[in-house]
């Protein structure tokens, strides 16, 4: 079946899955643009896992339409199935192949492979292209792991918790490389439990929770919706202090739509008792502060 071309990548309307009387996913509706890095945020249990694999093909659905560059992945077609690339949380490939004859392997699954030099620049292994999988760090095996998922040269690309495990040196050499699929116009549906992986990568995001869509919308569209300063220290809350506060084990938190007075009032109480504010910070709601709020009431439970 020949697919319509349209300017949305991923269109999902009223999908739902139940396994038995459990209703994983309640009627959502996604619909993700061509050429956008979008984000699919949610905890343990949400449905999460269940609605990435019902766009790939790989579960089927109760009820719903869900259209993937213009096809319905529960027909399992050979032409969808060539233009989307999927990068799983773990991946089984040879130890006793090298980088270069790795990608070169699945290239050859693919009608129009992208060229492994091409590959290999991309995910930043060109000095690695002879080195042995085995050989391998972790963080280079993941490179891997989308090497393989870019070798049939997708339209759309599925990256599943791209960086877990990962040192921080190690995940901001991936987020670079996921930029880099970006500015060659790859469409990128990410999971990922790092919020800040998800605000600096994602031009829109959605969070789910119990099976619902919550919220969706770019990261400063999501974060904008707190609009509290938070202030931050190791000491104790002014006793006097008129504010919304929080403090465990000596970490305080402040909540406030009057910073500059706030800071006036707790830095003047500060110098008068000769107590120390240390760590004090100030700052506006992260994508973390609003996924942590959105999702306390679900219990983890897998899905």
């Amino acid at each position: 079946m020949l697919a319509a071309m349209t300017e949305e990548a991923i269109v999902v309307r009223g999908l739902r899955k139940f396994y038995g009387r459990a209703e994983a996913v309640r009627g959502i509706d996604i619909t993700v643009e061509r050429g956008e890095v979008f984000a699919l945020l949610g905890p343990n249990g949400a449905g999460k896992t269940t609605t990435v694999e019902i766009l790939e093909g790989h579960r089927s659905r109760t009820g719903g339409d869900v259209t993937v560059l213009g096809y319905d992945p529960a027909h399992a077609e050979r032409a969808l199935k060539e233009r989307i690339g999927i990068v799983l949380q773990e991946t089984g490939v040879e130890p006793y192949l090298t980088v270069a004859e790795t990608i070169k392997l699945y290239a050859g699954y693919y009608p129009r492979p992208r060229p492994v030099d091409e590959i290999l620049d991309i995910i930043g292994l060109e000095e690695q292209r002879n080195v042995l999988v085995s050989r391998l760090s972790g963080g280079q095996k993941r490179r891997l792991d989308v090497g393989i998922g870019l070798a049939g040269d997708p339209d759309l690309l599925f990256l599943d918790e791209p960086t877990t495990g990962f040192d921080p040196g190690a995940r901001r050499g991936a987020w670079e490389t996921i930029r880099n699929l970006k500015s060659l116009g790859k469409t990128i549906f990410l999971t990922t439990h790092y919020m800040e992986e998800a605000q600096l990568l994602a031009d829109r995001a959605a969070i789910i929770v119990a099976g619902e869509i919550v919220v969706t919308g770019a990261p400063s569209e999501l974060t904008a919706r707190d609009t509290a300063t938070r202030i931050t220290y190791r000491g104790e809350v002014p006793p006097d202090l008129d504010v919304d506060a929080s403090s465990a084990e000596g970490a305080v938190e402040i909540r406030t739509d009057r910073p500059v007075e706030v800071l006036h009032a707790l830095t003047a109480w500060a110098l008068s008792s000769g107590r120390d504010l240390d760590g004090l910070r100030v700052s506006t709601a992260s994508l973390e502060d609003v996924y942590l709020e959105l999702t306390a009431a679900q219990e983890e439970s897998p899905t």
